[in-house]
């Protein structure tokens, strides 16, 4: 019935399509998305626009599933098959590059259909595409519904949204006019089909589908009405089809009819004339995926479960069908047997393929499937439990174990019992309960399991001991466990640990051998492990301020954790990273991180340095106190629940701050004295110590002097501790760390040099710390202090977002807009957008202006 008010939608997408994929050099990839209602005709949209498609550009189309839980990589393998490239799911993991290298290699319009459905792994693989699309003559056309909060789909959409060169196109409802247009002298009523409808074409064509008869009360009477005259054979075959979310595969067209004669030519023809149907690249699906619910909906109770289960059968002699749609059919059929089969075997799949949230959905209708307490239902709930952890659904996860525990109890199974201990120890952990989690990782070792049960009880003994800077023993632990027969994983944590430790007391040789047992881990596909050991050594890079370190780490290994679909990693490295940035005086991007962290659902351990971070932006900015108050209430019951002397100490010295700045005494520093103490008799706590005795000595607190100045500390606490206040704002200054270093100057006795801290304070754009030293030095009767700035005249970087200092990092570098795009992978146009913000978050009027200035804005 062709397009009804479609015109600016259809030149919109149109346009994108031909100028990302210009044959005469002039091609920048760009994406659009097609929003919709289902029925608003956003699949007749992006058909016609392809019509106009010259032969010379490659249509690739591939289309999501609407599965209970998604094909891992659906519409990527999909693409990948049509490009002659049937990946298996072993070979998938880290693909995105080749991905993105297949569809790149020539002018391609590449379609995802039906996105509301699509699957996280599908997901990270595009946002790689999407990041680099705009080098490429590559256009992305992504049609989808409105998805809920929480969607997988909605990170991409959130991308796309950033991109200036993104074409978003609505298909919104039809008008009486078009309504009317469309119905043409069937005599229907426009007005009462618009209300009916709320204007959707899909609604609306099928209403119109059937000339002469009274208006169908209900969009799905409309649907069932073209299904008349069909024998009850075919209306069958009609119904059996439509148990297929995506397409009925022509190779079950033999075996799947509701006789022995399988579904014939004859009845495929009688069926197509009823215009539900369409042929597509996966065999016979409905026009629409309303159809298919419609028909859905209309079969007789129970007749659904035999439909699919004959649909299984038929699938199982053919063969060569995903697990995720063999699983689809055996639970709708209730065949619990078939699903815990490939339910398991889904959940396998989507494990290797890096699509974890996806494991969970299949496990858990694996054991849907299990009664009774069996030892193969206390392995399924482990592997639950894992991967609950993995994608950071800890209560989830702690829940998942109590029950494989149970049953592991009552069988008797001793590694069991160990290996559920053992697993609760680490969820604990990462609950920010340390006590607990110890508690756990005993009765693990203390099981009576044998040898490799044992060895994993140890390997997380040793790394608790480790996280709390009992290095003795740990390294006891670990020196005990070598001398008996243990495991590759639990060798590997070991190594971790001991490289851990040696960095720790200083070695930082140890951080190459970090290094390299994480790449040793996630070769061998031990995801978990890998990822803890950078996520240990970007910590411990940032403890000890070695900022330049954390950031190339960072850099890496964060994607990877996305790669792997290991959300629990990823957001204790993106509160690290937040760490990072407010060192490094970027408070736009800190601040960005941290909501990222509390606002992302993440672990309690991974928001303990989000919520300090989050607490010092609202103490230097002069935010609302409340804000600041809040923070570091979260962040102080967390750090009182995991016991460990650098939470510890952080916390108290961001509430020393925050007294520092509001000019009034805090009785929460009460503690300080003994929380040095405690400290003192560690290993590794230099650093936070230094940095609460400082703030203390501005405090005018006793307990910064107590005991004498340590020579362990740090040489910018020493030197501002012993009264060198210039030495140490150089000396901080060197580290990267400009905040660290005007708050030093601006203690010092010469007036000049606290000027100058003043004015760094300014700078900075910290308006409450700059307002209190500028109060302190007025008292101290030091009088040539510079005068406030205008924000538009502040220098700085604390306003740049992530992907803006990434651009900044590469201007200071000397690269011009063409090579800047080349290595973000977006359009010259883009990177000159992105150069002209950063010019003027930075105040500064030229490129040669950052060059210079790199250094002193610490983004070289």
């Amino acid at each position: 019935m062709g397009l009804f008010e479609r015109a600016p939608q259809l030149d919109a997408l149109a346009g994108a399509i031909a100028r990302g994929t210009a044959t005469d050099g002039s091609a920048s990839g760009s994406v659009v998305t097609v929003a919709g209602d289902a029925g608003a005709g956003k699949t007749s949209l992006v058909t016609a626009a392809l019509a106009g498609v010259p032969e010379s550009v490659r249509v690739l189309r591939a289309a999501c599933d609407p599965l209970s839980t998604p094909r891992p990589l659906g519409p990527v393998r999909d693409v990948q098959a049509a490009l002659g490239d049937p990946a298996d799911a072993d070979t998938l993991l880290g693909t995105e590059a080749r991905f993105a290298a297949q569809v790149s290699a020539a002018p391609t319009v590449l379609v995802i259909d039906d996105a509301q459905w699509i699957d996280a792994a599908s997901v990270e693989v595009l946002r790689f595409l999407v990041r680099r699309i705009e080098a490429s003559p590559v256009v992305l056309v992504i049609a989808h519904r409105d998805v809920p909060l929480g969607h997988a789909l909605l990170a991409l959409i959130g991308d796309i949204a950033r991109m200036d060169s993104a074409t978003r196109v609505a298909a919104p409802p039809l008008s009486v006019d078009a309504v009317r247009e469309l119905l043409g002298d069937r005599g229907a009523d426009a007005a009462h089909v618009r209300a009916l409808t709320g204007g959707n074409p899909f609604f609306v064509a099928e209403i119109a589908r059937s000339p002469g008869e009274e208006l169908p009360p209900t969009v799905r009477d409309a649907v069932i009405a073209s299904t008349t005259g069909l024998t009850g054979a075919e209306l069958g075959a009609l119904q059996l089809i439509a148990t297929a979310p995506d397409a009925f595969d022509d190779r079950l067209l033999p075996f799947a009819g509701l006789d022995d004669d399988g579904i014939d030519v004859p009845t495929l023809r009688r069926l197509e004339a009823t215009g539900l149907l369409v042929r597509t690249s996966h065999g016979i699906g409905f026009r629409h995926e309303l159809a298919r619910l419609a028909v859905v909906a209309s079969t007789e109770p129970g007749v659904e479960a035999l439909l699919h289960r004959r649909v299984l059968d038929a699938w199982e002699r053919v063969g060569g069908a995903d697990d995720a749609v063999l699983t689809h059919h055996a639970a709708a059929a209730g065949d619990r047997a078939r699903t815990l089969r490939y339910a398991v075997r889904a959940a396998e799949d989507a494990t290797r393929t890096g699509s974890h949230t996806e494991a969970v959905a299949f496990l858990a209708l694996a054991l849907d499937g299990l009664d009774g307490d069996t030892a193969e239902r206390a392995r399924l709930l482990e592997l639950l439990s894992t991967e609950q952890y993995m994608v950071s659904l800890l209560p989830a996860s702690l829940s998942s174990i109590d029950a494989a525990l149970r049953i592991r109890e009552r069988l008797g199974d001793h590694d069991g019992i160990s290996a559920a201990h053992d697993r609760r120890a680490v969820v604990e952990y990462y609950s920010a309960r340390r006590h607990a989690a110890e508690h756990e990782a005993d009765a693990a070792a203390a099981a009576g399991a044998g040898p490799a049960a044992l060895a994993s009880a140890q390997a997380t003994r040793a790394y608790l001991a480790f996280r709390r800077l009992d290095l003795d023993a740990a390294r006891e632990i670990a020196s005990a466990l070598r001398a008996t027969e243990t495991t590759q994983a639990a060798d590997l944590r070991l190594s971790i640990t001991e490289a851990a430790a040696r960095l720790v007391e200083g070695d930082t040789s140890a951080r190459e051998l970090l290094r390299q047992h994480a790449t040793t881990a996630l070769a061998d596909s031990l995801d978990e492990i890998g990822t803890t050991a950078y996520s240990n050594l970007s910590a411990l890079d940032v403890e000890h301020r070695r900022l330049v370190n954390a950031e190339t780490l960072l850099a890496e290994s964060i994607p990877l954790t996305v790669d792997r679909d290991i959300a629990v990693c990823r957001q204790w490295q993106t509160g690290m990273r937040s760490r990072l940035h407010l060192f490094r005086g970027r408070w736009a991007a800190s601040a960005e991180d941290a909501a990222a962290v509390l606002d992302g659902s993440g672990p309690p351990l991974a928001e303990i340095w989000p919520h300090i971070v989050a607490a010092l932006l609202a103490v230097r900015r002069g935010d609302d106190p409340a804000t600041a108050d809040a923070h570091v209430s979260a962040a102080a019951a967390l750090a009182a629940d995991l016991d460990e002397s650098l939470t510890t100490l952080a916390v108290l010295s961001a509430v020393a701050e925050r007294a520092w700045v509001s000019g009034t005494a805090d009785p929460g520093l009460a503690d300080a004295g003994a929380a040095l103490e405690a400290a003192s008799a560690l290993t590794g706590t230099h650093w936070a110590t230094g940095d609460l005795r400082v703030w203390l000595g501005r405090l005018g607190l006793s307990a910064a002097a107590a005991g004498g100045i340590p020579e362990s500390l740090p040489e910018p606490h020493r030197l501002e501790l012993s009264g060198r206040h210039d030495e140490a704002a150089r000396a901080w200054q060197s580290l990267g760390a400009p905040f660290d270093a005007a708050m030093a100057a601006v203690h010092a006795t010469d007036a000049a040099t606290a000027a100058a801290g003043l004015a760094s304070l300014d700078a900075l754009d910290v308006p409450a710390t700059a307002a209190r030293a500028r109060r302190m030095l007025t008292e101290r009767g030091i009088r040539s202090l510079p005068a406030r700035p205008r924000t538009a005249t502040l220098a700085n970087p604390s306003g740049l977002t992530n992907r803006q200092l990434d651009v900044a990092r590469l201007v200071a570098r000397g690269l011009t807009n063409a090579e800047l795009a080349h290595e973000l992978y977006i359009s010259p146009k883009t990177a000159d957008h992105h150069v002209s913000a950063v010019l003027s978050k930075l105040g500064l009027s030229s490129r040669r202006d950052i060059v210079r200035a790199a250094a002193s804005l610490g983004i070289d």
